[in-house]
């Protein structure tokens, strides 16, 4: 069984990927770092770049953590997407990162991270990002 992480180049995704890389030290297990861009659009904020992906891996590497870069494409839903991985891998943990939104942005937005905690059939860590 392995963990698995999102990950975007954020602050938050960041912390996300720390907290990660000291679970699956703590655990003894391959970590599976989630990069998901949207399909049909050209540019995506959300995706990696290669120097973004080597400064994970080379920080998992250095943690004496096995580190695979997962980069599917998703549609409209990322949370279906992370928990199909979830499934597919059979993973030990789910680690998401969180950010701070208001009420009214969560209400009218939703929120990935709320679905992935409430629909999750396995354990999820929740990190938020250390405030500057």
């Amino acid at each position: 069984m392995s963990i698995l992480v999102g990950y975007v180049p954020t602050p938050v995704g960041e912390a996300a990927v720390a907290a990660a890389i000291e679970e699956a030290a703590l655990r003894d297990r391959e970590l599976l770092i989630v990069n998901s861009q949207r399909e049909g659009v050209l540019t995506d904020a959300s995706v990696a770049s290669e120097e973004d992906i080597e400064r994970v891996t080379g920080a998992a590497r250095n943690a004496g953590v096995k580190a695979t870069i997962l980069r599917p494409t998703h549609r409209d839903d990322l949370t279906e997407a992370i928990l199909e991985l979830a499934d597919e891998h059979d993973v030990a943990l789910i680690v998401i990162g969180l950010r701070q939104r208001t009420q009214v942005g969560k209400f009218i937005m939703g929120s990935h991270a709320q679905r992935i905690l409430l629909q999750a059939d396995r354990p999820v860590l929740a990190v938020k990002a250390q405030p500057r």
